[in-house]
């Protein structure tokens, strides 16, 4: 079978697998309180499928680049979003709305014309000890910003998520290149222990932080999510790792359109999100309508007529009930 099409088949497969989670994930969100601790989450089965789910994905796309080049694979992961989205909406009993198609379009162009700036040739640079920590401290800095509490904390915990993710990945490139690499270093030194932690630990945060974001829905938090992932990914290789975008002049303005077609989908999805909300919300508070007032029954009894001795008539009034 041509390599080209095993990496095109694991590439979709990884996509599904992640759709999949990012539904499990949003799913488990809208059934958990807000104040549930990361140890209740822990104690769930649906956690841990999305986390079984989001292992496979990832398998899958470390296989699917040893058969076909970064060019090819990453933008086929950009098709999480294409299945996440009609997937939510069947398990929520609706139908994808045209905004949502919309933007999911919108964005995927946008990062299609991101990713086909970034060089395809494979990775040799790595970084080191310093370059691994200040890495982490810049990212902790960025996520501890964006969670702070304000608006659209869905959008902002989405945003440090993909933050995390793509940080995560290119730390995983410099383990991945010293272990094939030998050129690089020791196979075992402090600078790859340092780097596997903060690996584990960005990985875990970013999975932690796209619980929370899809609490308010999963279009627009996921669009985020699959859009700043690989920005952050290629900060780092372009100002680390010696990477560059490919074309020039060219290749800046294709980037910069499609960054702007990428942010106007995300609007779109947000938009679309906010829209379906309200009116649930308002049925939900409205509660059942209220029937037709039930008069209430007065019964006026008829007042007696007694005679007295010296022949007067006195009326007795009955009380009304």
């Amino acid at each position: 079978m041509n390599a080209t099409l095993i990496a095109v088949a694991l590439s979709l497969v990884s996509a599904a697998a992640y759709a999949s989670a990012a539904v499990a994930q949003a799913r488990l969100a809208g059934r958990t309180a807000p104040g549930t601790g990361t140890l209740r989450l822990l104690g769930r089965g649906a956690w841990w499928s999305a986390v079984g789910l989001n292992a496979g994905g990832a398998l899958l796309h470390v296989a699917a680049l040893n058969y076909g080049p970064l060019t090819l694979v990453q933008p086929l992961g950009a098709l999480t979003l294409v299945a996440a989205v009609p997937l939510g909406a069947r398990a929520a009993g609706r139908r994808v709305s045209t905004t949502e198609w919309r933007g999911t379009l919108l964005t995927l162009l946008g990062l299609g014309a991101l990713l086909t700036t970034a060089g395809g040739s494979a990775p040799h640079e790595t970084l080191s000890l310093v370059e691994a920590l200040a890495v982490g401290a810049a990212t902790m800095a960025v996520v501890a910003g964006l969670s702070r509490p304000g608006a659209r904390p869905g959008l902002r915990h989405a945003a440090a998520s993909g933050i995390t993710s793509g940080v995560a990945s290119a730390l995983t490139q410099t383990l991945t290149v010293a272990v094939t690499d030998h050129t690089t270093g020791p196979l075992f030194s402090w600078r790859l222990v340092v780097v596997a932690l903060l690996v584990s630990a960005f990985a875990m945060g970013g999975l932690l932080l796209s619980q929370t974001a899809y609490r308010g829905g999963l279009g627009a938090p996921l669009a985020v999510v699959t859009l700043a992932n690989p920005v952050a990914a290629a900060a780092i290789g372009l100002a680390l790792l010696g990477e560059h975008l490919q074309g020039g002049t060219i290749s800046l303005v294709a980037a910069l359109l499609g960054a702007a077609a990428a942010v106007r989908g995300v609007f779109l999805l947000s938009r679309a999100q906010a829209g379906a909300a309200p009116g649930v919300k308002a049925a939900t508070a409205a509660g059942p309508a209220p029937g037709p007032p039930v008069p209430s029954r007065v019964v006026i009894r008829t007042p007696r007529v007694l005679r007295t001795e010296h022949g007067h008539l006195r009326r007795i009034r009955a009380g009304r009930s």
